[in-house]
């Protein structure tokens, strides 16, 4: 069998139930700043609730997310259909009712008063995103929040999507549909910014980091598939700064949604 000269190797394609996906996970999450931030928003959604009986994560991943918020509520309900994130939130989060069915077939049969859909829909076709926006609103309790966590289109990770498989994700359109169809349930919303940014210090950490980040799903599907010294070209040009490190910008969107009370006040 041939090998192909390292320069014209494709980027890998990672599959989500795989070891390779979960190291590559892991490298981002430890160079990212995400988490501190996402955490100190999610801090004043939570303080802003008028009541805190069930928190729902639907597209709950590891349970990292769900486990912190979960401190915060009475019970706590995950949706997650992938197995083997699923062993990981039973882990971090072992008192959560977990649902295993997709989420168009999902039924975690609550009325939550924070319901939390984080970085989901890049795995769903963007004409699914309304009826899933307009589904996963339903399950929002009077008086209670849905929040929505996507890349912002203009991040510097976005960019580098779009140039390597044409990709592009931008939240904003859906939710102008979903406010005008659900205007009457809706009592107020939404639309932050969290300024993320990924670092690294070694040029392999930010390689293998931007190369998790294009594993968009439709990569599989490009013929041929982006050359990884491509990528490191990008990489350099792009990402990296005189001091010898690399940061990716990652910016996301944040939707707040806040279901109108009941007319008797409930």
């Amino acid at each position: 069998m041939s090998v192909l000269p390292a320069g014209s190797r494709p980027v890998r394609v990672l599959d989500v139930t795989s070891a390779e996906y979960r190291r590559a996970f892991e490298l981002f999450l430890a160079g990212t700043d995400e988490k501190s931030l996402t955490h100190g928003l999610l801090t004043e959604v939570v303080g802003e609730l008028a009541r805190r009986r069930v928190f729902l994560d639907v597209g709950a991943g590891e349970g990292g997310t769900t486990a912190w918020l979960s401190r915060s509520f009475e019970r706590t309900v995950a949706v997650e259909p992938n197995a083997s994130m699923r062993e990981e939130l039973h882990r971090a989060c072992p008192d959560a009712v977990v649902v295993a069915e997709p989420l168009d077939r999902a039924e975690p049969g609550v009325r939550a008063d924070l319901v939390l859909l984080s970085h989901v829909l890049y795995y769903l076709p963007e004409e699914e995103w309304l009826p899933t926006l307009e589904r996963v609103f339903g399950w929002v309790a009077p008086g209670g929040t849905l929040l929505v966590m996507l890349q912002n289109p203009g991040n510097a990770c976005m960019r580098m999507v779009r140039h390597f498989t044409g990709v592009r994700f931008d939240l904003r359109p859906a939710v102008r549909r979903l406010l005008e169809r659900q205007a009457e349930r809706v009592a107020g919303w939404s639309v932050d910014t969290l300024d993320n940014h990924y670092r690294a210090g070694r040029r392999e950490d930010a390689l293998d980091t931007a190369e998790f980040m294009v594993n968009v799903p439709t990569l599989r599907d490009l013929d041929p598939l982006p050359a990884r010294a491509e990528l490191a070209a990008y990489v350099d040009e792009h990402f990296a700064r005189p001091d010898g490190t690399y940061v990716i910008g990652h910016a996301h969107d944040v939707l707040r949604v806040r279901r109108a009370p009941e007319p008797d006040g409930g």
